[in-house]
């Protein structure tokens, strides 16, 4: 199986885009060009950036650093937290839901940052430990009704019984850490964060946005589905093995990406195809057996095309068609950056933003191509979820390792037009 040109960007589809090249703006694209122009003079990227961006583009032995979401606090929009990148893909999801309820994004903080606490020596670290969940205790008993207000309408009933589940986990919590059983503080730490995550998608009330007309009548997902991917691994310290991954797409701020996506797994496009990119930076699929190089629509005969779709932080939808770069606002951050090891997007031909179709890769690595601060992943390539468990497996698989399915676990119901 032909691979990428080595000239070539490090996730453009897996054979070579010879044809690709740069192409007037027509329609959307046009019209974004136009208001970013209107808007005033954009600072444009410096001379070292402008070097990486060129290295990133003729290497595929190298990729460029995560780097830090950037964290206005909106309103009713997506959040994400100050301070060092976010790299925990489960997080990540968390912050990128459209609520803004302050009291349980105070206690998702509290609970988040016991990883840090956990890394002081012995038993010192217990201390910081309690009074995160003695903070995070008072909130959900001080402010329940604060809390509850904001879940949606239909889920009252659902929000109620979570929020008593928290507070029951939460007793259970300060009782660990009371017998000062270190070992389970990441246990429990995980499972009243999972219920926080719970409680927050209870609180989305509807879809946050219009999907724009042109893209209307696609499979589009209005909200998150869970996937599982199993992998037969060749060769592990164990032998050859199957492995199993969680993976959650975020249709909230990628509803025709994480949709197309859907519709393909769903199409079983994606069974018993081998893994044709493994160079521990990313874990590369989607290449068809034929000579296409995408997904052939049925219904029209010829290759289906997934648009650029990136909402950045503040946003109220997406930006569809042109990467950010091109938009002038290289410098600000998507809700669902390249953080988290098994990041998982689109790949597509270097200069067409819109070539997309059906080879996605997941991202591995931090690379030192790139330096802090600079990541040129970010606003150029769409993400549309994430690898949430069994990530440690994309570091095993080897080229040829078969994929023996993907299927959707739950999220069915927020498809349409499949």
């Amino acid at each position: 199986m032909a691979l990428q040109s080595r000239v070539t960007s490090c996730f453009t589809p897996a054979r070579s885009q010879t044809k690709c090249a740069f192409k007037p703006a027509t329609g959307r694209r046009a019209a974004v060009l136009c208001q970013a122009k209107a808007g005033g003079d954009q600072q444009e990227p410096n001379f070292l950036q402008k070097c990486a961006i060129t290295l990133l583009a003729a290497a595929t032995t190298a990729l460029p650093l995560t780097i830090a979401p950037v964290l206005p606090t909106p309103p009713a929009h997506a959040l994400l937290t100050a301070g060092d990148p976010i790299k925990n893909a489960s997080a990540i999801l968390r912050y990128a839901l459209p609520i803004n309820n302050k009291p349980i994004r105070q206690v998702q903080r509290d609970l988040e940052l016991i990883a840090e606490a956990l890394r002081i020596p012995g038993s010192k670290s217990l201390g910081p430990v309690s009074k995160a969940v003695r903070t995070a205790t008072g909130i959900v008993t001080n402010q329940r009704n604060a809390i509850l207000a904001d879940i949606a309408p239909a889920k009252k009933d659902e929000g109620a019984a979570l929020l008593d589940k928290l507070s029951a986990q939460l007793g259970e919590f300060q009782a660990i850490i009371d017998a000062k059983d270190k070992q389970a503080v990441p246990i429990k730490q995980r499972e009243c964060l999972e219920t926080v995550g719970a409680i927050e998608e209870a609180m989305v009330k509807g879809f946050p946005f219009e999907v724009p007309k042109e893209y209307a009548n696609r499979p589009l997902l209005k909200g998150r589905a869970t996937l599982e991917m199993l992998v037969s691994l060749s060769e592990t310290p164990e032998g050859p093995r199957d492995a199993t991954l969680t993976l959650v797409l975020d249709g909230y701020n990628a509803p025709v990406s994480a949709g197309q996506f859907v519709d393909l797994v769903s199409r079983k496009f994606y069974d018993n195809m081998e893994i044709q990119r493994a160079d521990g930076f990313v874990v590369q699929t989607g290449q068809p057996s034929n000579k296409e190089e995408g997904f052939v629509d049925p219904a029209t005969g010829e290759v289906r095309r997934v648009p650029m779709e990136i909402k950045v932080v503040g946003d109220k939808e997406p930006v569809y068609e042109i990467n950010l770069e091109d938009l002038g606002r290289f410098n600000e951050q998507p809700v669902l950056p390249f953080n988290a090891y098994g990041t998982l997007a689109w790949a597509r031909a270097e200069f067409d933003n819109n070539s997309a179709s059906s080879q996605i890769f997941f991202l591995l690595k931090e690379s030192e191509l790139t330096p802090s601060g600079a990541n040129l992943l970010d606003g150029r390539y769409a993400v549309f979820g994430y690898a949430v468990n069994g990530q440690d497996n994309l570091g095993l698989m080897k080229v040829g390792d078969k994929i023996k399915y993907i299927k959707v676990l739950d999220g069915m119901q927020n498809m349409v037009n499949l």
